[in-house]
């Protein structure tokens, strides 16, 4: 029995150093494999050095008011050469990917100021101040003495000729590029899928050659809104600098023009990291996500997407309906405007472009003398002929240089002055302010002119948002509004008509806006929110932005609205809108251009008891304010009728709020 005991005494005690020993060299080796995995691997590879590079994120996309989609990413695939990878025979390399890209007709960066053919010569018109300055050689070096020092510089003296210049294309573009382990160079853009698996499978002689899943653009119609929603393209060489400053890589897409440049800041995602231990003699040792991407914000518009192609199309409908009548329209603009915010709902243009093919006909399309590429809702400059009155009506109502129901006895020829003696159209007699909106009468406008004076009625004019800057997020003009120097007859009578100044349909539209509200000036705007990219979280909501205050009592907003209420129910908009379901207010304007056709423009707002949106209309050359009647209603169609119930009865859209 004492010899059991003992045995089992001996057995419990080499049992317990047992378990230590497992425990202590469990934890050793779990020390040196995760804890100093590091410093253990750069004494079997020598001191490790580390290098990080970026992790694209996706760029954050553009919706309308209710969310549709309009600008969004897909994924593509992109050729990149990882300096991590890359071995002696770089060269070879890419001699081997141009010619393969070449077989297969599928495009490459090349961005060597350099012609691609014998006898390789400058390429006209293209900058060779950077590519002089990166080979060290005299401002006055030939084309073949840049291509001789890149012969040199990038060892290519075993290559022919043509060779050569395919190399240097790539290598030059590297050099400008930063190519390193942190900024990785892409070759190739958008390849198609069949190209990307041939690349993968020669991957063993493509050392440093990856094929990446993108994110690339993508706008659900190409031709909607196409010059507010705007491009996204490449950074420029000469513009490296200051954007590497931001933390972007040479490859990234960046905002050019349009909601894609103003909201680049939203847009652009915040990148992702990968770090690389590298041995001394530059093999990876490891590799490791330290960062992952987070994709850009989405912007959500103001713009009603159906609203925006229904107004395009019927644009570019009646352009074509009068021209196939012997008609002289030819272009146009068409904005709509929710009244107690300034948001606007759509802006079109006709004609206009698609910014898919817009590269390939982009020279044609700037030698179009009808100028598709011009933003007419928001650059076109117009003089704006009656739609004028009902601000000039304003001005003379609260100054008291006018009472309700006060006639003016017209008699075509205004002949107050003595060295300017302009007519109306026609002859009205005696006529109110109600029949004057509604008849479109000069004659009475040229007195209410005169009592006001061309002094005051620019400062009217100012209020209204006509002739300054209206805030709007992208580019566009501040029209024409000229200084009087005093209230001199001529440019007196000319402001009270809508001649000599010139706004943009934008800017008329929010001059409606701001009367049909009551005086209220809205900062015209595009944006409605800024969310994250699943739409769960809401940064920035943009709030309506009061400019300013136009002193408008409800006697004289009572009566210039009656006034508007005339022209669509009695009066030269009668044709389009007289039997409309909604009441409307509105003026339509013809305004003279010198040897052409006039321009036919018509301001609405709706309903006319409790407004919710105001609508501009210009058509270039189109002869008569009524020509632009049919495009209005349209619009007013769209805005209140096109939507339906379960019922299939017609509902108004959501109002914006």
């Amino acid at each position: 029995m004492p010899f059991q005991k003992k045995s089992q005494v001996q057995i419990t005690v080499l049992s317990v150093i047992l378990i230590i020993a497992i425990l202590f060299y469990t934890a050793r080796i779990y020390s040196i494999q995760v804890v100093n995995a590091a410093k253990y691997t750069d004494k079997n590879y020598g001191a490790a050095s580390v290098r990080k590079a970026v992790l694209k994120a996706p760029r954050g996309e553009i919706l309308d008011y209710y969310g549709r989609q309009i600008a969004v990413n897909r994924d593509g695939y992109n050729i990149l050469f990882n300096k991590a990878y890359v071995k002696d025979n770089l060269n070879d390399v890419i001699l081997t990917l141009v010619n393969l890209l070449d077989e297969s007709g599928a495009e490459y960066k090349d961005e060597l100021p350099m012609s691609k053919e014998a006898p390789y010569g400058f390429k006209e018109g293209e900058s060779t101040d950077k590519l002089i300055s990166k080979l060290e050689l005299a401002h006055y070096a030939t084309a073949q003495n840049c291509f001789d020092a890149m012969v040199e510089k990038y060892k290519l003296e075993k290559y022919n000729t043509e060779e050569q210049r395919k190399i240097m294309g790539v290598r030059y573009g590297m050099d400008i590029a930063d190519f390193s382990i942190s900024y990785p160079y892409t070759f190739a853009e958008d390849i198609p899928t069949e190209l990307m698996r041939k690349i993968s499978e020669s991957g063993f002689m493509l050392s440093g050659v990856s094929v990446d899943v993108t994110p690339f653009r993508e706008y659900t119609d190409t031709s909607l809104a196409v010059n507010l929603i705007g491009t996204v393209g490449p950074i420029f060489a000469e513009d490296w600098d200051e954007y590497k400053k931001k933390g972007y890589s040479y490859n990234d897409k960046v905002g050019k023009s349009g909601i894609e440049k103003w909201g680049e800041e939203y847009l652009r995602g915040t990148d992702g990291e990968i770090t690389y231990r590298i041995d001394n003699e530059g093999n990876i040792i490891s590799s490791t996500v330290t960062k992952e991407p987070v994709a850009g914000k989405t912007v959500m518009l103001t713009l009603d997407k159906k609203m925006q192609r229904s107004t395009q199309d019927s644009l570019e409908r009646t352009v074509k309906e009068q021209q196939s009548k012997g008609g002289t329209a030819r272009a146009g603009a068409a904005v709509a405007i929710h009244i107690n915010s300034g948001k606007i709902i759509c802006a079109a243009n006709y004609p206009t472009y698609d910014s898919a093919t817009l590269g390939q006909n982009y020279d044609k399309l700037v030698n179009d003398p009808v100028k598709p590429l011009t933003d007419r809702a928001f650059q076109g400059v117009y003089p704006i002929g009656s739609t004028i009155k009902p601000a000039v009506a304003v001005a003379a109502l609260q100054n008291n240089l006018y009472r309700v129901g006060e006639t003016v006895n017209c008699v075509m020829t205004y002949n107050y002055f003595n060295d300017y003696k302009p007519k109306c159209m026609h002859y009205h007699g005696p006529i109110n302010l109600n029949n004057a909106l509604a008849k479109s009468c000069n004659y009475f406008f040229f007195e209410m002119g005169r009592r006001i004076g061309a002094l005051r009625l620019t400062d009217y004019y100012k209020q209204f948002g006509l002739g300054v800057a209206t805030g709007v997020e992208v580019d566009d003009s501040k029209g024409i509004l000229k200084q009087p120097k005093s209230n001199g007859s001529g440019d007196t009578l000319q402001f009270a008509i809508g001649q000599l100044n010139a706004f943009t349909p934008l800017q008329l539209c929010n001059y409606i806006a701001t009367l049909a509200n009551g005086g209220t000036h809205y900062r015209a705007s595009l944006i409605s929110k800024i969310v994250s990219y699943d739409i769960a979280t809401v940064y920035n909501e943009g709030e309506p932005d009061e400019v300013n205050k136009v002193e408008i009592s409800e006697a004289t907003l009572k009566a210039v609205k009656e006034g508007m209420l005339s022209v669509t129910e009695d009066g030269t908009g009668r044709a389009t809108l007289g039997n409309y379901p909604i009441k409307v207010g509105g003026k339509t304007g013809t305004a003279q251009v010198e040897g052409k056709a006039d321009h036919s423009l018509f301001v609405v707002f709706a309903p006319y008891e409790n407004p919710e949106i105001a609508i501009s209309v210009v058509l270039e050359n189109g002869a008569s304010g009524a020509a632009a009647g049919g495009i209005v209603k349209d619009m007013l169609d769209a805005y209140f009728f096109s939507n339906y119930n379960a019922e299939g009865a017609a509902v108004p859209f959501t109002v914006l709020s």
